[in-house]
């Protein structure tokens, strides 16, 4: 294939600025522009982490210092894509000023946006989400000693930003709509344990579904800014008064520019691409949390950062001529009250498969998701990421292990790596 002499990436995320340093780093000499309207790449993770507790600043957030990109030769634009043109004979972008930058190859990295509270009050601009700097800072901002926090979502990102809010002497409540919620990315005997840390650290957990949301300004008697309606579990109802309501929902692809395209979407409204992540147009590629690979082969518990970088370095390789690099299991981690879990593969076994759990002095430290044969599939862990590290390389060497040596904590997961 024919190397193009410029490139444009929308979106400057890390799938985005992955694909700009790894096409650099490979040697990639043409024109190179990355699009985005926040400006600087920056980390987004730590948002809902170190970010919202005060430990890490906007300037650590970002992926390269300013001086970087003119370094590496790298026009950065800060500006908003309105539409993509693919009419011509060069893929194009048409910018929020009007202005048209058009490219020989088109990498489109435009992430996902946070998925809407379907429920009446739930679009108000009361209800906050978390995706960007700013909302973390508009998050931020209201965390305080006191303060009445309402998180709707008990996800990895709820978790996390109602820790933040308990870490802030905040009164936290928590609103589930399970009692396990991460039992698809870590198992379900860790995921309850991660989630009885909310009750033990002083968060009100409150399992049921919201029904409405009801703010000040539409119900003057309210003695709150936002009145939370929730309906639990057990067939009650209840009334939760907040101060601030985050929706922390899940995260939808924003693939509104590819659909606008005409490029094919997956069944979830994501970009589909191939194993080179090029989209139904060859001339335009897709990376990050908006793409879906048809050949996929594992079905990630959720859109996380490590696969990201993986996009981007198949869409560099495949930009450049050169051969696909292998892919591992799927990484990813999350922090919560203090406590560190990781996770790689999946942790919902195939048929005739199981969940292998291992206990120390009665509580869950880690779990392993086998085949029906005995083979790794998947592994997540509490505050040991060696062990993540070591069942990573027996999930992709497709390693079968002894269910009861894994269980055996006092046997090291680096030890099964020989079978």
């Amino acid at each position: 294939m024919t190397v193009p002499a410029s490139v444009l990436v929308v979106g400057g995320g890390v799938a985005g600025f992955g694909t700009v340093r790894e096409l650099r780093r490979r040697g990639f000499e043409g024109k190179l522009t990355l699009v985005d309207p926040q400006g600087l790449p920056y980390d987004r993770p730590p948002l809902s982490k170190d970010f919202l507790t005060g430990e890490t600043d906007a300037h650590r957030l970002l992926f390269a210092p300013p001086a970087w990109f003119a370094e590496h030769a790298v026009e950065l634009v800060t500006a908003r894509v309105d539409r993509m043109d693919l009419t011509g004979e060069h893929p194009a972008a048409v910018l929020d000023d009007g202005t048209v930058r058009a490219a020989d190859a088109v990498v489109l990295a435009p992430g996902g946006r946070p998925r809407p509270l379907d429920v009446p009050g739930g679009d108000r601009p009361g209800v906050l989400v978390l995706r960007t700097r700013a909302d973390a800072e508009a998050i931020a901002a209201r965390l305080h000693f006191g303060a009445r926090v309402v998180v709707v979502g008990a996800g990895l990102t709820g978790s996390e930003v109602a820790s933040a809010a308990r870490e802030a002497m905040a009164e936290v409540t928590l609103v589930s709509a399970s009692p396990a919620p991460a039992a698809a990315a870590v198992g379900p005997a860790l995921a309850a344990r991660l989630h009885a840390l909310h009750a033990a650290r002083g968060v009100d957990v409150v399992q049921g579904r919201v029904l409405r949301i009801e703010h000040a300004d539409d119900a003057p008697g309210l003695d709150a800014p936002h009145r939370v309606h929730v309906a639990l579990a057990d067939g009650g109802e209840a009334a939760l008064d907040a101060d601030l309501v985050v929706a922390a929902v899940g995260i939808l692809p924003d693939a509104a520019l590819a659909a606008e395209a005409g490029l094919e979407l997956a069944v979830d409204g994501g970009i589909l691409v191939d194993a080179a992540q090029r989209t139904s147009d060859p001339r335009v590629l897709a990376v990050g949390d908006a793409a879906r690979r048809r050949d996929a082969a594992y079905a990630a518990p959720a859109m996380h950062w490590e696969p990201a970088l993986q996009d981007a370095a198949d869409a560099a390789a495949a930009l450049l001529g050169e051969d696909l690099p292998e892919r591992g299991a799927p990484w990813f981690w999350s922090d919560r009250h203090g406590v560190h879990v990781e996770g790689v593969g999946a942790m919902r076994p195939p048929e005739g498969g199981r969940i292998v759990d291992r206990e120390v002095r009665g509580t869950v430290v880690a779990s392993f998701a086998l085949a029906a044969d005995g083979a790794m599939v998947g592994a997540a862990s509490v505050d040991d990421p060696m062990a993540v590290k070591a069942a990573r390389r027996i999930v992709d060497r497709g390693i079968v292990v002894d269910p009861e040596r894994l269980a055996d904590p006092s046997v090291p997961v680096k030890a099964l790596l020989r079978g």
